[in-house]
């Protein structure tokens, strides 16, 4: 008979980044044996209500994976909810704590979802990005398509968490990647202080890009806020863009992050 200890895992945290103190940052556990995902796929972090030694996890979060497939630890990216029951707790552990993985991964944000094309848009805002960032990691991006558009929408320009190492990855694929980072209530560099739905509607986000969004050759992914998600979604249909279905690839994959 399988019991509840058989669906999860005992795991120790080895770091953590602060990306914004207090808001945003990100934490690096053991890998369970055996434990498999996509890039863009998520995990179930527990924590028990109570700090006592046996104390069983009884507080569940979705969490998207930023590791790469490939790598021996796992990395995840998480906004403080204040008066939150997990994320203010997961913010205090200090290096050596036990956080507990469900065995099972979820979630069908993935390049499997498509066929190859010519250019893939990967948009997300706020803490959405972090699907994104295990798939930039994967060599497979890279070999299945020529063109990887990043648009990353925040409020601030210190949200912009995992900046440097994208633009490492621009300099390193030549020009392949396009990074827009798009902080709302500031200035940052000559890009508009505008809302992902507004740049998607007006023509903004592709002169940024310098690509034009096409059902036939272009895919595009949408992670993050429920709103975002849900408004670009119904642009994008007006285009032609659609989820996949009965056998049909598609070219539209979506995710809520929240």
């Amino acid at each position: 008979m399988t019991t509840d200890a058989d669906k999860y895992t005992r795991q120790t945290l080895l770091s953590r980044t602060e990306w914004m103190p207090g808001k945003l940052f990100s934490v690096r556990v053991s890998r369970p044996e055996g434990f498999q995902f996509l890039p863009g796929q998520f995990a179930r972090l527990g924590l028990p209500a109570d700090d006592t030694s046996d104390a069983a996890p009884t507080i569940w979060r979705a969490y998207s994976m930023v590791s790469a497939p490939d790598e021996n630890e796992l990395e995840f990216y998480s906004v403080v909810v204040p008066e939150g029951d997990f994320s203010t707790r997961l913010a205090g552990l200090a290096p050596g704590a036990r956080l507990y993985i469900d065995r099972t991964v979820f979630g069908f944000l993935t390049l499997d979802r498509f066929v190859d094309g010519e250019d893939i848009w990967l948009v997300a805002s706020g803490t959405g990005l972090s699907a994104y960032l295990s798939m930039l990691r994967d060599p497979v991006l890279w070999q299945r398509f020529p063109r990887v558009v990043l648009a990353h929408g925040v409020r601030e320009t210190a949200e912009l968490a995992y900046r440097e190492e994208i633009e490492a990855l621009a300099r390193q694929y030549e020009g392949r990647l396009r990074y827009l980072p798009l902080p709302t209530r500031e200035a940052y560099a000559d890009h508009p202080q505008a809302r992902l739905t507004q740049l998607f509607e007006d023509g903004r986000l592709e002169q940024l890009a310098g690509i034009s969004l096409d059902p036939a050759r272009s895919r595009i992914m949408l992670c993050g806020n429920p709103d975002m998600v849900s408004d670009t979604r119904k642009l994008l249909s007006a285009r032609g863009f659609a989820p996949g279905r009965r056998g049909n690839a598609g070219n539209l994959a979506v995710e809520n992050y929240w």
